[in-house]
């Protein structure tokens, strides 16, 4: 770490920098300094509700902030939600969460935090789950929901909109926010990281921290990466995102979907820093290429770009064609329905997709009345739906 109050100054406004709340105002320089004369990393907190198996983009814009603490040689400590999980976080939710099993939280926590290592260094992070300390007796539960009053937690907005609408909230919801409060009594946080949508969790994680006699901490959030659509919040829910562990095409290709004006924010959150130029189609290839490298390596983002160029610069299928067996009846395929079981589609989504010119055999376009097509036509041919989609046909014997 750096010494001296100059150096503490500096380090704070670089970890600020980017961050939208960094609360009490001037707390985490206070922080740095207070380690500082004790010789000692900080304790920087991060807690994760594995309610999901997979991690994307959006994630990661806090798990960076993590590793810049990291590598000023400060303490991450990872906290998987195993405990948590099993409420559900009411952040953000215009209705109760569905509450998963012991064994699907448990699976996601151990995938959750093998991807996370994608950005932290493994080596300095401490994990810990909240199930060590959560699973109290019911006098320990007691004194921590004396710290809270009930007015307090129903004031935040998602639970103040639910009520509005007559939505139900459940006890275990309003619990919610202590819990996560706990976790930095548990662990000792001098610092806890969220997206701005956890902020009243992590203000009134001070409150409980102060309720037990132990130190506030100080809180960053972090702002929400918006999907590839660019309006709406990155989220597997509705298939608005690019996950870590996606194949490298997949990532390549959906960061060349993100909207030009979004385009900024993404490299600010993901890079770093501003594109490195004013081309947005040269700016999407740089930074795809640099998210498929971080995740799978440098022959991985070559080998996505030149799958990404063959398909939609040079408009020709892809090497690695997966084939698709079909079987006519008197010599005839119904086409929509060979479309739906070949890419997993309705079939009226396939029907659509040949009405809008959107469905090709070996390059030429199919149109609306093309529903019945004969078999000696398919044998051997590269069918393909929308832009991204391909099969080799194989007649097979009925």
């Amino acid at each position: 770490m750096a010494s001296g109050r100059p150096g503490e100054e500096d380090q704070a406004a670089w970890l600020t920098r980017n961050a939208v709340d960094s609360l009490p105002e001037g707390e985490l320089g206070r922080k740095l300094a207070v380690a500082e004369s004790e010789g000692r990393p900080l304790r920087v907190k991060l807690g994760i509700d594995p309610s999901a198996p997979d991690i994307h983009l959006g994630h990661t814009v806090v798990l960076r902030k993590l590793r810049e603490f990291q590598d000023g040689g400060h303490t991450v400590v990872l906290i998987v939600g195993d405990y948590t999980a099993r409420v559900g976080d009411p952040s953000g939710r215009s209705q109760t969460r569905p509450l998963l099993s012991g064994e699907e939280v448990d699976a996601n926590a151990q995938t959750f935090q093998e991807q996370a290592f994608a950005v932290l260094d493994s080596d300095r992070v401490e994990v810990r789950r909240n199930s060590e300390w959560l699973n109290m007796p019911m006098e320990d539960l007691f004194r921590l929901a004396r710290t809270t009053t009930v007015a307090q937690v129903l004031e935040r907005d998602d639970f103040a909109n639910r009520q509005a609408a007559g939505e139900p909230i459940s006890i275990l919801e309003v619990l919610y926010p202590l819990l996560q409060g706990y976790d930095s009594v548990a662990v000792r946080s001098d610092v806890e990281l969220g997206g701005t949508d956890q902020k009243f969790n992590l203000l009134l994680g001070r409150d409980v921290q102060r309720a037990y006699g132990e130190p506030e901490q100080a809180v960053l959030t972090m702002p929400i990466l918006p999907g590839i659509d660019g309006e709406r919040r990155m989220a597997k829910s509705v298939g608005n995102y690019i996950g870590v562990s996606e194949p490298p095409e997949e990532i390549y290709g959906k960061t060349m979907r993100v909207p030009d004006e979004t385009l900024g924010l993404w490299w600010e959150l993901l890079a770093g820093g501003p594109p490195p130029t004013e081309d947005p189609r040269e700016a999407k290839r740089t930074l795809a290429r640099s998210l498929v490298g971080q995740y799978h390596g440098d022959d991985a983002a070559r080998a996505a770009e030149a799958h990404f160029n063959r398909l939609f610069v040079e408009q020709r299928p892809p090497d690695d064609l997966d084939e698709a067996g079909f079987t006519p009846v008197n010599g005839q395929v119904h086409l929509p329905a060979l479309i739906a079981d070949v890419f997993g589609v309705s079939r009226s989504e396939a029907r659509r997709l040949l009405a809008q010119g959107g469905v090709k055999l070996d390059g030429e376009a199919l149109g609306p009345d093309d529903h019945e097509v004969g078999a000696d036509r398919l044998d051997g041919a590269v069918l393909q739906a929308g832009k991204r989609r391909f099969a080799r046909l194989r007649q097979e014997e009925a």
